[in-house]
């Protein structure tokens, strides 16, 4: 029989399987180098495919949004379309001048704000109380057919929204008839000044519910199911599951869609308006969208218009960007990031 070693001693045996379990000391050729900086067109080559995807969008916004923004220098001319950018007059400040002299450009104002608000405080939480109710619907066929439902109304124009409103609210609608079968006074909505904001909130939450519920959707399905889990295991209710779990988890989108609103807070619905605006009066019914329309096209006061425009850009500007850096000051991250986070 061959001859065989004696068996190493246990320290011996520790000792060697230490040394095979160690990883080899780098070498000059192995060591970690920090990784090269890419150059801004090799990024661009590397990104080519997702910048081409995004050149269309890039094109709309450029084409619709920015270049428009040179028109805002009629805010400072004596704007005539026969003369044209470059030679009409310059007038300075003075178009601002003649808008904040004017009642009617108050007027405007006043009801925009009121309009506004209203829709902020009951519009807003519509879309989110709808998509929670939508969220806790067991049966995936019923919840896509109510999804659906709710939906159709904001693909239908505003002036067939405004005409089925008429037939339900207007003098000759069916809520006077049923009234008036009733013994009582018949009442007609549609050409009451005092309720023209809460018609105006009602027929956009009729709208546009349903479309705003889909990024609330897409936010409640980005949170874990483990942490509704471990809630119920702790013992809290459903009540308790919304307040500390459904709302915590959707609230940097609904900050988003806050401040997005926000700086639309001047821009109430132009052609819903415009629609309605003669059942009212100009008192209760001039927003300045309108103000814009009746003196820039109808009265060919260019300057004013822009200039009312360009206080409408300015004040909504302001808005996002101020209710931006609160969202950071609450720990939000808002609609972008600061340059400190």
């Amino acid at each position: 029989m061959a001859d065989t070693a004696p068996p190493l001693p246990r320290e011996k045996r520790r000792k060697r399987r230490m040394r095979v379990a160690e990883p080899a000391p780098p070498t000059d050729r192995t060591a970690a180098v920090a990784p090269r900086r890419l150059t801004l067109g090799q990024r661009i080559k590397r990104d080519r495919v997702m910048l081409l995807l995004t050149l269309p969008g890039l094109l709309y916004f450029v084409v619709f949004h920015y270049v428009p923004l040179l028109g805002y220098v009629v805010a400072f001319q004596d704007y005539q379309p026969y003369l044209g950018y470059m030679h009409s007059v310059w007038v300075g400040f003075a178009n601002f001048s003649a808008a904040f002299a004017e009642p009617a450009f108050w007027s405007a104002t006043f009801n925009t704000l009121e309009i506004a608000l209203v829709q902020l405080v009951f519009f807003f939480p519509v879309p989110i109380a709808l998509a929670l109710l939508l969220n806790s619907i067991a049966s995936d066929r019923i919840r896509r057919f109510v999804q659906s439902v709710v939906y159709l109304p904001h693909f239908i124009g505003w002036v067939i929204i405004v005409s089925i409103f008429q037939q339900i609210l207007g003098g000759a609608g069916m809520l006077p008839d049923v009234l008036g079968g009733m013994g009582l006074p018949r009442y007609d909505m549609m050409s009451d000044p005092d309720a023209f904001p809460w018609l105006l909130t009602l027929q956009v939450a009729w709208k546009d519910a349903g479309w705003g519920t889909i990024i609330i959707l897409a936010a409640l399905l980005n949170i874990d199911r483990q942490q509704y889990e471990a809630a119920a295991i702790d013992g809290a209710g459903p009540r308790r599951r919304l307040w500390h779990v459904t709302l915590p988890g959707i609230a940097p989108v609904l900050i988003l869609l806050l401040i997005l609103n926000l700086g639309q807070i001047l821009s109430v619905g132009f052609e819903q308006i415009l629609l309605q605006r003669d059942a009212v009066g100009p008192d209760a019914g001039e927003v300045l969208d309108t103000y814009v329309y009746y003196h820039g096209i109808k009265d060919n006061d260019w300057g004013v218009a822009a200039a009312v425009g360009l206080v409408k850009a300015v004040i909504g500007t302001a808005l996002v960007l101020g209710a931006n850096k609160f969202a950071h000051r609450l720990g939000h991250e808002g609609v972008y990031r600061g340059a400190d986070r």
